[in-house]
């Protein structure tokens, strides 16, 4: 069983819906899906005053979600899945407390959907794309009263481990639209700056993706 994590928030909820739907059309293994609803995450409550949706942080509860058991995958809602999720779940690697792609850019807006600032900083967009292991004692500090006092800082840079501690994934699993260039080969595309389903980025590069996504989890409404 794969077991993903997915960020919710409510404002591009059908983010949420159509990065779900590409995951089923693509995965051949069975697949349980948990969505970060801040509402339903008992004993967490979000202090931390900035970031740009509403699980910037709760992604860090994923192995405390998995009762520090196993692994699994988290993944940024602003996405679509063009690969076998089975392809990234294969490579799950003991030696790492957390695989990730670590990205190494300097971003190409200043500001992103919904008026949203868009800095630089160190590791950017590492944790939007996170295969845990979820049972690695590193790992099982991540209670919620731990996420709650932490910085966002601490957290997007993985600061309770040790570098050797944080394994590497393939671009491919984390690909950057707009700040990366068009390719064909993407197997997971992250739409960082904004999801096609708002107006400024509906025509955007590879939002052709997202769009026959949204059109299969469209099919059969009102039949």
């Amino acid at each position: 069983m794969i077991r993903l994590t997915v960020g919710f928030d409510q404002r591009e909820a059908v983010a949420f819906h159509t990065f779900v739907q590409s995951i089923i059309d693509c995965t051949s293994e069975p697949l349980s899906v948990t969505p970060l609803v801040l509402s339903a995450l008992p004993g967490y409550k979000e202090t931390h005053r900035d970031g740009s949706n509403t699980f910037i942080y709760s992604r860090f509860l994923t192995p405390w979600l998995m009762r520090f058991d196993g692994w699994a995958i988290f993944a940024d809602g602003d996405m679509v899945c063009r690969s076998d999720l089975a392809d990234l779940w294969n490579l799950r690697d003991e030696r790492y407390a957390v695989m990730v792609v670590k990205h190494d850019y300097q971003t190409k807006a200043t500001k992103k959907y919904l008026g949203n600032k868009n800095e630089n900083y160190p590791r950017k967009n590492w944790s939007s794309v996170v295969l845990w292991n979820c049972a690695h004692p590193k790992n099982k500090v991540l209670l919620p009263e731990f996420v709650m006092e932490q910085t966002g800082a601490f957290l997007h840079r993985f600061s309770w481990l040790e570098d050797s501690e944080i394994g590497e994934l393939p671009k491919d699993w984390n690909w950057l639209a707009i700040e990366y260039p068009n390719t064909d080969s993407a197997k997971l595309i992250h739409y960082t700056l904004g999801t096609p389903c708002f107006k400024d980025y509906q025509d955007s590069d590879l939002a052709e993706h997202w769009h026959a996504s949204l059109k299969r989890a469209e099919m059969g409404l009102g039949s």
